[in-house]
């Protein structure tokens, strides 16, 4: 189960460059179900995506390089690439920072994956976020693909 809110962001952090990043291309095969390829630096996955907006299942299987690739030709609309930064936050969160490529520049998206529904309910947005954007299908990236 992924549990998972996302906000728009009004400037990024001044030490971003310090952070963890991992270069992401994503691709859409299907969108209702959302079922997507991923290149995360060297890691390639499958990924399928129940309905939800705050919460919903998730299953990611592993790829090899060669069936990404040859599933990457069949994707719908557009191949979503993107940096994220992955910045600790309060207790154990992480905040997943996404600094997105054309087509997207310069959309910048944060989002926080939380153990539980309550603790997601609770989450209180630092200062540089600008929006909660979780219940707004426009920002999900399946959405955005089809752009």
């Amino acid at each position: 189960m992924e549990i998972e809110r996302k906000f728009t962001v009004k400037e990024l952090p001044a030490d971003l460059e310090q952070y963890p990043c991992l270069v992401i291309e994503q691709a859409y095969l299907n969108t209702d179900p959302v079922i997507r390829i991923r290149r995360q630096n060297d890691d390639y996955y499958l990924t399928y995506k129940g309905k939800g907006l705050l919460a919903r299942e998730e299953y990611n299987l592993p790829l090899n390089k060669e069936a990404y690739e040859h599933l990457r030709t069949k994707a719908d609309g557009n191949i979503i690439s993107k940096k994220r930064y992955v910045i600790p936050a309060e207790g154990s969160l992480n905040i997943e920072l996404d600094i997105f490529e054309e087509p997207f520049k310069p959309l910048v998206i944060a989002e926080v994956e939380f153990p539980d529904i309550e603790t997601a309910n609770a989450y209180v947005m630092p200062h540089w976020f600008l929006e909660d954007v979780t219940n707004n299908p426009a920002y999900h990236n399946s959405n955005l693909s089809k752009q």
